[in-house]
């Protein structure tokens, strides 16, 4: 049977650290971490995302502000506010909601908050430093899953690692920090022709694809330490019968349950470590996402 890395408490672990980083910042300095959100529209998963980005804030004392924009708003107007927010001593962490709507460029908007207070470690200075081995905010999520690993004192020198999913927000930036942890890091995407072959010997295997039950027992080695990134959500309609069993309670309270890339049931009495979805990787993101601008507070008050 696997160890099921809690998640959960790790990350409580780890805002109460930043909690006491946060008071003695304010003692030594009288500065007060701050964390600004940019929401464009009314997508309501992304208002779920702020809020508890808020509510993170608030746990370890780090001031959020959150700036509504409409649907509607042009590439410039937001360009404008980035501009003011940068200019803004208050303010340490920039960060703009993703998806943003169709007639927003994307690319414009992240490049325009300034490297030292991009706290979602998307900006191409910010990526470019995380290649070079250099000083750098990092993208929550994949530092958040360094930090299980390393938490749970699963060995990164030497391991054979397999990232499955390659997109910008966490299979790339894993893979580097994989890499600088000195892992023999093995990427797996959509184009993969036989997946199978690059899990199967795999230490440890980290999955971000999007898929419901990618990863099956006779993928993954006796002992593997498996990270699941993956968020999907499952209507009682689409269930099987194992799941509709194994979640009933979810399907009588909200009629849908959320699961991961890993077919957990058949998995987890064959590796040696496992994360859960919900309360595995999740929690780590708003954890690390809080690091990430106390770590841009105490460099831009020096």
């Amino acid at each position: 049977m696997a160890k099921i890395i809690n998640g959960t408490k790790i990350s409580a672990d780890i805002k109460n650290e930043i909690k006491q980083e946060v008071a003695e910042l304010e003692r030594s300095k009288g500065v007060k971490p701050g964390l600004a959100v940019i929401l464009v529209g009314e997508n309501p998963a992304s208002k779920v995302y702020v809020a508890n980005k808020q509510k993170g804030c608030a746990e370890v004392g780090i001031i959020s502000e959150e700036i509504k924009m409409p649907e509607t708003v042009s590439t410039a107007d937001l360009l404008k506010e980035i501009d003011m927010l940068n200019k803004r001593e208050d303010i340490h962490g920039i960060l703009v909601q993703l998806p943003l709507p169709q007639q927003i460029n994307k690319n414009m908007v992240l490049e325009a908050i300034i490297p030292e207070k991009d706290v979602d470690g998307f900006h191409p200075v910010n990526m470019g430093r995380l290649v070079a081995q250099q000083e750098c905010l990092v993208p929550a999520t994949p530092s958040g899953i360094i930090e299980l690993l390393k938490r749970e004192n699963i060995n990164l020198k030497g391991a054979n690692a397999t990232m499955v999913g390659h997109s910008e927000i966490v299979g790339k930036p894993c893979t580097l920090l994989l890499l600088n942890e000195w892992a023999t890091v093995t990427i797996c995407h959509i184009e993969t022709r036989d997946l199978k072959m690059h899990t199967q010997d795999a230490d440890i295997i980290i999955v971000a694809a999007g898929v419901p039950y990618l990863i099956k027992e006779n993928m993954v080695k006796e002992g593997a330490a498996v990270i699941d990134v993956g968020i999907n959500r499952i209507t009682s309609d689409k269930a099987n019968p194992e799941l509709l069993e194994w979640r009933k309670s979810d399907f009588e309270a909200k009629g849908a349950t959320l699961i991961g890339d890993v077919d957990y049931l058949k998995v987890e009495p064959k590796a040696g470590y496992i994360t859960p979805v919900p309360g595995g990787v999740g929690p780590m993101t708003i954890a690390m996402l809080l690091s990430n601008t106390l770590k841009a507070a105490n460099r831009l008050v020096k």
